[in-house]
This record gives C-alpha cells, structure tokens and sequence, in this order.
C-alpha cells in the first residue's frame, strides 16, 4: 500500500542527491501534505448536494472532509458571508501516500484522452496544483450512484524551495507530466 514511500526512500533520494548536489538526505524534497478541495456551487438551489459530495470525498480520501464557508458576501453569485461553500481535506502522513499512489497509477490514467498532467501548475514556491472535471476518474465511486460529476482541485505541498526541484520530484515519485 506505501509503494510511493518506499520508492521515495530507494528511489527518489539518490537521484535528487545525484542531480541537485544535496549534501545531506535531509536537503531533499518531500510531499509535506496534499489538499483536496470541492466547491459546491450548486448548494444554494440543492442543500443536499454536500451530504453526496461528502459522501463521494470520504469514499475517495478515506478521511471526512470539513465544510469551508463564505468569507465574504458577493451578491453577483447571491452568496452572503458563512454560507457553506465547498469542502476540503488535507491528507498527511500514509493516508497522502496512498492518495498519491493511487491518483498517478490509477486515476489519472482514466482520464479520457489523457496526455498527461500539466507541466507549468507550479506556484514559484515547490507545491503544484492540479484540477480534475469529474470524480469518476478514482475506482472507489460508482457510476450509477453519482448523483451529479463534480470536479475538484488536488493540491501537492512539497518543502522543495524552487518550481525545478519540485517538478524533478514529483516526475520521480510518478506524477505523468505533459511531454
């Protein structure tokens, strides 16, 4: 189930060491977090939608998800300040590592017409970001069930301080980048 760990440690780190210079292991980059994050546009007409989107991020996370709420009002989108928004969970440790491993190998792939993840999704500090149209990419949720696709925002923390290094890394632990 660790796959991605233990090709961090066999892997990844001699080959950061080998390209970067790091002198010492502690040097190297690695995946501190991962954020996933559902905005809920269709709330305010469908209050139910959070319980099936809850229930769509669980089956896929593993891990509940807490509800993130309105910070301002905007009347264009007819929202006001503490409305229920969205939903987001952030994945440490051997739950993100599973998360990651089963998103490169298994869903990503699914995509149709996938020629890989966008290569310039970097924000200049070593975390990428990624956004993916529909959650019947990950094998966990069933296609009858889904009451409506729904898209998310996957977000990779590194502690890796420039966009290369971040890019090397990820590349390494599997991510399929764009050609």
């Amino acid at each position: 189930m660790l796959r991605l760990k233990e090709k961090y440690i066999k892997e990844v780190v001699p080959a950061m060491q080998e390209k970067f210079g790091y002198k010492n292991i502690m040097q190297v980059p690695k995946l501190v977090k991962i954020v996933i994050n559902m905005g809920l546009g269709e709330i305010k007409e469908n209050p139910k939608a959070i319980e099936s989107a809850t229930a769509d991020i669980k089956t896929i996370t593993g891990q509940a998800p807490i509800i993130t709420k309105a910070k301002k009002s905007v009347a264009a989108f007819k929202l006001r300040e503490g409305m229920n928004i969205g939903l987001k969970v952030t994945l440490r440790e051997d739950r993100m590592y599973a998360f990651a491993d089963k998103l490169m190998n298994i869903a990503l792939p699914r995509i149709r017409d996938f020629h890989g993840v966008p290569a310039n999704s970097f924000d200049g500090r070593g975390n990428y970001a990624i956004g993916v149209r529909e959650q019947l990419i990950f094998p966990e949720i069933e296609y009858d069930k889904v009451d409506r696709v729904r898209g998310m925002d996957i977000a990779f923390v590194t502690t890796a301080n420039t966009d290369e290094e971040a890019k090397e890394f990820l590349k390494l632990m599997g991510m399929p980048f764009e050609k």
